[in-house]
């Protein structure tokens, strides 16, 4: 998991697979080839539903400002954290899988 986190100037980085589309709103885990963390959110990708759901998924796992730096119209995108560092993400990411 630690392959999809990374820091920067601004905040954490943390590198996704998004499907859409699916029965609920969940991390489902990380993605050993491509290097990200695999999601999946309800809300279908037209008019940025996915995206907003997306957004205020990770708003409340991590609770602080996030935002999608890239892949607006991709399933791979790239979220930043702010107000967190690296160690602090990842923790809360695992915590988040085990209870997955």
């Amino acid at each position: 998991m630690d392959d999809a986190v990374r820091e920067s100037k601004d905040g954490v980085l943390i590198d996704l697979t998004v499907s859409p589309n699916a029965k609920k709103t969940e991390m489902v885990g990380y993605n050993e080839w491509r290097k990200t963390i695999e999601v999946r959110v309800k809300s279908p990708p037209k008019g940025g539903k996915a995206n907003a759901e997306l957004i205020e998924f990770f708003r409340r796992i991590f609770g602080c400002n996030v935002e999608i730096v890239r892949g607006q119209t991709s399933t791979h995108k790239t979220i930043l954290i702010k107000g967190l560092n690296k160690n602090e993400v990842l923790e809360i990411l695992r915590n988040v899988s085990k209870q997955s």
